[in-house]
């Protein structure tokens, strides 16, 4: 199957921008006065960008706003908001999600949309093209789109040749006749290129890539081969494409909340048979929720384990709709609802009990999901393995709704106490302690105001830090495993040696043992 793009450009987002907001750009002039987008540059005000009445008047960039006004006193400018226009067309991206998955940013002003294989839902590539028009024409945005069969070509096209389907396997003759501008190279190489004679896209397809590259660079020879469909480039989408997605889109707006569960259940339901057939379980199910005002609204629910079982996960879906701070509000309607698994991994068939029943693990898997849907993944957690030397470091706690650890917990020696407390102490805590012999175990202790005498100890255990985590300044400590006269055990540790003339080794409590 050809690959096919849809190049949306919108001309001058700034207004676009303002207008969504609330705020009149014309507010203070005339309502046809031109308006200009400025930002600090070499010390003075200067154009970053205007629209079409500017252009038209003889403004261009990177002219002063000083000049500018000199010349046109009806002049309207705004301040350059980068981040703001940026989160404006990641709204509108959101927005084109409900047609394709696949949609990437094309900066500064435009969204690219991967339609392979997605234009047959909405009854062709003009209708579908002519939905996003419908759309972005409610919102009162200025736009142009093109369709063809690379993402250079019909970013090329939206620009240069207002728009329009090019059919598969005509992108090169649409494109030959567009100037060079259209392949948006530096200002150099266009002016190099004009003054060889070189002025239009079919000029540059005439002469060896190898002249081309020689003369002007390999980005040139790239670009043109990508724009005239003579070399595949994909576009890197915002959202990784999911392993499996369903959806369902409404001929009218949808405000049943009821009838809008039975839509979750259904799509659950047929995306865990896609998994029973990959031989796949899904460790996370999005579900969103696309607003006729064009708002999107996104819930994700968590499993502990791969799962395709669509009564939990459908389980898990209710307690997250229950503990959301903010109700899913539908608005005027929702138009379309679709089920992603982003995060999937193999699961085999699961063979039940004898007696039907499930087995004790699943029983913990099933309420630690539930737990998770209803607290949060950050407020569930889990201790796990690492595999480390350090006491401190070998137990983390992570979200249990994250993969468990490979590492296994050390096994005691067969017929032998732990050789780690169950209870440590973060920081460890000081103690006074008595050797019989110097570097030798304790023989009697003081832990708060309780004075233990030793009737077993076991060590040292030599422990030095992790030089390449730590540093070499931490020193190296002794530790011994000790039990008192009435039966309870201690893990203490001993920093510094017993030598002349110097400071006795310091003594710490690190942990108790059951």
């Amino acid at each position: 199957m050809p690959r096919r793009y849809l190049a949306l450009w919108f001309p001058f987002l700034p207004t676009d921008r303002l207008r969504r907001e609330g705020r009149n750009p014309a507010s203070g002039g005339p309502v046809e006065a031109p308006l200009v987008v400025v930002a600090t540059q070499r010390n003075a005000l200067r154009i970053v960008d205007c629209d079409q009445r500017a252009v038209a008047l003889g403004l261009t960039r990177d002219l002063t706003l000083a000049d500018a006004r000199a010349r046109i006193p009806s002049l309207l400018a705004v301040e350059a908001e980068p981040e703001a226009d940026r989160h404006f067309l990641e709204r509108l991206a959101a927005f084109c999600d409900r047609f394709t998955p696949l949609v990437a940013l094309d900066p500064p002003y435009g969204l690219m949309l991967d339609i392979t294989g997605c234009a047959h839902l909405f009854g062709g590539e003009a209708a579908l093209q002519a939905a996003i028009g419908r759309w972005m024409r409610k919102g009162g945005l200025d736009f142009r789109a093109a369709i063809a069969g690379t993402p250079e070509a019909a970013h090329a096209l939206s620009r240069f040749c207002g728009g329009g389907i090019v059919p598969a396997g005509a992108d090169e003759a649409m494109l030959r006749p567009l100037p060079i501008a259209a392949l948006e190279l530096s200002a150099e190489t266009v002016i190099a290129l004009s003054r060889a004679g070189l002025r239009t896209i079919a000029d540059l397809a005439e002469r060896p890539s190898t002249t081309l590259s020689a003369r002007f660079g390999e980005d040139l020879a790239v670009k043109l081969r990508r724009t005239l469909g003579r070399e595949d480039a994909r576009i890197t989408p915002l959202r990784p494409p999911p392993a499996c997605v369903v959806e369902r889109h409404f001929a009218e707006p949808m405000l049943d909340s009821e009838g809008l569960e039975a839509v979750v259940a259904r799509l659950i339901a047929e995306a865990a048979r896609v998994l029973e057939l990959r031989g796949e379980g899904g460790r996370a199910f999005e579900v969103s929720f696309f607003r006729s005002d064009g708002a999107v609204r996104r819930l994700i629910v968590e499993t502990g384990r791969p799962s395709r079982d669509a009564a939990a996960i459908l389980r898990l879906w209710r307690e997250r709709i229950d503990t959301l701070a903010d109700p899913l509000d539908p608005g005027f309607g929702f138009d379309a609802v679709r089920l992603a698994v982003p995060v999937f991994e193999p699961l085999d068939t699961h063979q039940p009990s004898l007696d039907g029943r499930a087995v004790e693990d699943e029983a913990v898997a099933d309420l630690v999901d539930r737990l998770v849907a209803r607290f949060g993944r950050d407020r569930v957690l889990r201790f796990v393995a690492q595999d480390t030397h350090h006491p401190v470091r070998e137990a983390k706690a992570l979200s249990a709704a994250l993969p468990a650890s490979t590492a296994a917990w050390p096994a005691p020696e067969p017929h032998e106490p732990p050789a780690r407390p169950l209870q440590l102490f973060e920081p460890p805590q000081p103690v006074e302690a008595i050797a019989e012999v110097p570097d030798g175990p304790p023989i009697r202790f003081r832990w708060r105001r309780i004075t233990h005498d030793v009737a077993r100890a076991e060590g040292p255990e030599r422990i030095a830090p992790e030089w390449w985590r730590d540093g070499s300044s931490e020193p190296m400590r002794d530790y011994y495993r000790v039990e008192d006269a009435q039966g309870r055990r201690f893990w203490l540790f001993r920093i510094g040696f017993y030598e002349p003339e110097q400071a006795p080794p310091r003594w710490f409590l690190h942990g108790l043992f059951a």
